[in-house]
């Protein structure tokens, strides 16, 4: 009997070891549904890959807005490490290693222990959060670059933008950076748990059997968002009500830190003015003066403008009156405000209603929202720190022309328009192409994938390229697959 029990124990017990392991697989593993998700990829990880593989790395600071995932998009690359060494300067226990060791391997060693890793001759991640807080730890990072290199080293910071050039300073030469955004629309596709489609996608390969059904996830993509808190909840519980603590908490989190952006008085108050009263601006044409209504003075605007753009929050996007390369900025003519994610622009300037179970986005707010989404999707993949949007206005007296976006693509200035109808109200683009010393054009729409053969009034002809929003995010690849 004794033998009896002790066989139907181990049984059990592997059973039990068994069913286990299986729940394990099916939560770590299992294809990620709407009706089970946590996290999600963000290919941003294969640019971290390949700086990862590259003999001239050199420590990477990670730049981005607050919230768009920059902790945890290094926590997940760290999986591919052996060893993973994790220091956030805001915990004084972390920061003062790098006052008390000046000399780089004491340092290191440290950092091992404070870890409680070993240290071995595997590849190895050391991730610095927070860096903003130790001058001493920004300093430190040329040595990891002049006598460690075989240490992968990423910094990175929720208020590092607006103290970059102003409070700190990089060694010059020996670090390297990268951008982060909020999430692309094949990013959001992912999240949902739509991996086929993901991949059709990002191939440009959509059927037209299910066009629309890809401009409803679109639809649903432009009034979330793509902050990556806000899309993870929304696809586990597809409730836009729902989002609104998200919204509000990124919000006061943005407002809480105006103290840190900026020591003046003013400039604080003009920075909580625009905070709250911006939104309502995204993708229009500003003047700083009086900006929303305020009596606060040219000078005073454009400065608060001027430290929010540094912290990722908003981008200043200046005309251009160029047809060819380099697209040269008008910085003396009025800038177009474009927000680091449309998602938030919704909720803040109360267009969720509006836009919610719209077919056609650019229906929506003048067509303003349309814009500002695919404005978004041009510079979500990204990773250049340095990059910036144009719009196009014609140069001449009087003149009313605008082209939405202009956008460099092989060594030719590309006219992007956002706009539904037929071609004959393309006017302002029509314009373009006139002058322009190619013949490739695009306007996104709702509509299916096409390409028409399109006569301007003074008889050129050129390609327009009619792309659904959600190609918005791979135009240049499409334009490349198609260029002569």
């Amino acid at each position: 009997m004794l033998h009896e029990n002790l066989i139907l124990t181990v049984v059990l017990l592997q059973k039990n070891i068994f069913l286990t392991v299986v729940l394990l697989q099916n939560t770590i593993f299992a294809p990620k549904n709407k009706h089970h998700i946590t996290m999600f990829y963000r290919n941003a990880i294969e640019s971290l890959r390949k700086w990862a593989k590259r003999d001239d790395r050199k420590p990477l600071v990670l730049r981005g807005a607050r919230q768009v995932g920059k902790t945890t998009l290094v926590e997940e690359f760290a999986r591919e490490f052996e060893v993973f060494l994790q220091l956030n300067l805001d915990n004084d226990d972390d920061a003062i290693l790098f006052e008390q060791h000046t000399n780089i391997d004491k340092l290191l060693t440290a950092i091992y222990l404070h870890n409680n890793k070993p240290k071995i001759d595997a590849p190895t991640l050391l991730f610095i959060d927070e860096i903003q807080n130790s001058p001493r730890a920004v300093a430190q990072l040329r040595y990891f670059y002049e006598r460690r290199p075989e240490i992968h080293v990423i910094a990175a910071g929720s208020l590092l933008e607006s103290l970059i050039d102003r409070q700190i300073s990089f060694p010059v030469g020996r670090v390297e950076y990268m951008a982060l955004r909020p999430c692309s629309f094949n990013e959001f596709l992912g999240a949902l748990g739509e991996t086929e489609l993901q991949k059709a996608q990002l191939a440009a390969q959509i059927p037209d059997g299910i066009h629309q059904k890809v401009i409803n996830l679109f639809n649903q993509y432009t009034l979330v968002g793509g902050m990556p808190e806000v899309v993870a909840h929304y696809a586990k519980h597809h409730d836009v009500v729902a989002l609104q603590n998200k919204y509000e908490t990124l919000l006061t989190g943005y407002r809480d830190d105006v103290e840190k952006y900026a020591s003046e008085g003013t400039t604080r108050n003009v920075i909580r003015h625009i905070l709250d009263a911006g939104w309502v601006f995204a993708s229009q044409r500003i003047k700083f003066e009086r900006f929303g209504n305020s009596n606060y003075r040219s000078r005073e605007v454009g400065e608060a403008f001027r430290l929010l753009e540094k912290t990722m929050l908003l981008e200043l996007s200046y005309s251009t009156t160029s047809y060819n390369i380099p697209i040269a900025s008008e910085p003396k003519r009025s800038p177009k405000l474009l927000w680091v994610d449309t998602g938030i622009v919704n909720y803040s300037a109360g267009l969720q209603k509006e836009l919610f179970g719209m077919k056609d986005i650019s229906d929506a707010w003048r067509g303003k929202i349309a814009e500002h989404i695919v404005g978004q999707e041009l510079l979500a993949s990204d990773s250049r720190v340095s990059r910036r949007r144009h719009f196009w206005v014609r140069d001449a007296h009087g003149a009313d022309a605008e082209v939405d976006y202009v956008v460099q693509v092989n060594n030719h200035v590309i006219p992007v328009e956002v706009k539904s109808g037929n071609n004959a109200k393309l006017r302002s683009l029509h314009l373009f192409m006139e002058n322009a010393g190619h013949d490739t054009a695009v306007r996104f729409w709702s509509g299916k994938f096409s390409v028409d053969r399109v006569t301007t009034t003074s008889g050129k002809s050129f390609n327009l390229f009619n792309m659904p929003y959600y190609y918005a995010g791979i135009m240049n690849d499409i334009l490349f697959k198609n260029s002569s």
